[in-house]
């Protein structure tokens, strides 16, 4: 996967955040870096406001040459350009600031359109492992029986071990509805979870929030 993205803070955090999901991510800081790489990419996030050229210019240019899917990623909101992004090939329009979760899904969407799907790879935290493609999750070295939602709430809450997940985003990301009413359904889930997990310490609540997922250390 290519990233490019001009600002370092925010490609070293977003990098980082990729490749805890077991995405391997190259970076390009400018256009013509990213026309150089796109060749080798599975997939191109591409900022919108680079230092040498546009945005638009190098989406353009990369779907000219690739059907490589690309994701603009940017902090312009307009309509306006919303629609000049899509215009000049971008598959999808993700507007600064936004959540990794969402971020994942939209790529995982993009990638399942394109028919290349996304290798995500092992994801460890302390004595958790989950492997995504095998929908394997073990815990101190014991095979846990999961059912898709459990396992998929829990590979959501890996993906951000020692953060606040909200329980928007929960319910968006894995029942695919911001219905609030739903959320009994996630309180459900979260509770057969600890069980099989029998560890009730290890999905914390945040009161008013959502859940967490205790990190090592």
């Amino acid at each position: 996967m290519l990233l490019v993205e001009d600002d370092d803070a925010v490609a070293g955090a977003l990098g980082a955040a990729l490749q805890r999901v077991g995405l391997a991510v190259d970076r390009a800081a400018d256009a013509e870096e990213g026309w150089r790489k796109h060749t080798q990419a599975s997939l191109v996030l591409l900022d919108m406001g680079l230092p040498d050229s546009d945005g638009l210019a190098l989406a353009r240019r990369i779907r000219s040459a690739s059907e490589v899917p690309i994701i603009a990623v940017t902090a312009r909101r307009a309509e306006a350009s919303v629609v000049a992004a899509l215009q000049a090939g971008v598959d999808d329009y993700v507007t600064k600031p936004y959540s990794t979760q969402v971020l994942l899904a939209r790529i995982d969407a993009v990638m399942r359109r394109s028919g290349r799907g996304v290798a995500v790879g092992e994801v460890r935290v302390g004595a958790l492992a989950l492997e995504p493609q095998e929908q394997r999750a073990t815990y101190g070295g014991e095979l846990l029986d999961l059912t898709r939602k459990e396992f998929a709430l829990l590979l959501v809450l890996a993906q951000n071990a020692g953060h606040v997940v909200t329980r928007a985003e929960l319910m968006e990301r894995i029942w695919q509805t911001t219905w609030v009413g739903g959320s009994r359904t996630l309180d459900v889930h979260v509770a057969s979870l600890r069980a099989k997990l029998g560890d009730g310490d290890l999905v914390e609540t945040i009161r008013g929030t959502g859940y967490r997922l205790r990190a090592p250390g």
